[in-house]
């Protein structure tokens, strides 16, 4: 996993909880911390520092991760403002996700494993979301769906009607825009 993952995570962290809580995050996660954005650590690190914050919050991991999605995605829009800009809303900008932000995130971090999406627009209020990775994260997906919804000033449903965790191939997202 790519460095700026554990960068974001730290200031979402120790914006919410103070700077001491990610050391304490660290060490009872037994890591260094010595994370720079360019760099390439194991993902076992980031699932490490997942569970314990589970276990110190008292939250299920997939609550944990979905929290992170939903507080970084304000930190990625001012980092890289270029892929929110020509859209107008979240569903705009979730349909780009493989053919314009997937691809400008590997030639910013080279060696980047990004997850795949497939999308159904056959429906005019649903959105369905197929996710595919090897990680497993579909929690932290649906935290950054959150998070896109929330920097376009909407508010999202999000069911998950298949998951990797239940033995589906893909996790399936059903997203609905809410009424303001």
């Amino acid at each position: 996993m790519k460095g700026i993952v554990f960068n974001l995570l730290e200031e979402v962290v120790s914006t919410a909880y103070g700077e001491a809580a990610w050391d304490q995050l660290l060490d009872a996660a037994n890591l260094d911390g010595a994370y720079t954005s360019l760099g390439s650590y194991g993902d076992d690190e980031i699932f490490a520092l997942v569970r314990v914050a589970s276990e110190t919050l008292s939250l299920p991991e997939a609550d944990v991760l979905r929290w992170f999605g939903r507080r970084a995605m304000p930190l990625l829009a001012r980092r890289y403002p270029v892929f929110f800009g020509n859209h107008e809303n979240v569903r705009s900008y979730l349909l780009t996700l493989n053919n314009i932000i997937h691809p400008e995130v590997r030639k910013l971090y080279p060696g980047a494993q990004t997850p795949v999406f497939d999308f159904d627009t056959s429906l005019a209020d649903v959105l369905a979301i197929g996710y595919n990775s090897p990680r497993r994260l579909c929690a932290l997906a649906e935290g950054f769906m959150h998070g896109a919804a929330d920097y376009f000033g909407e508010r999202l449903e999000i069911i998950q009607t298949q998951c990797m965790h239940y033995g589906a191939e893909r996790c399936l997202f059903q997203v609905r825009s809410l009424p303001q």
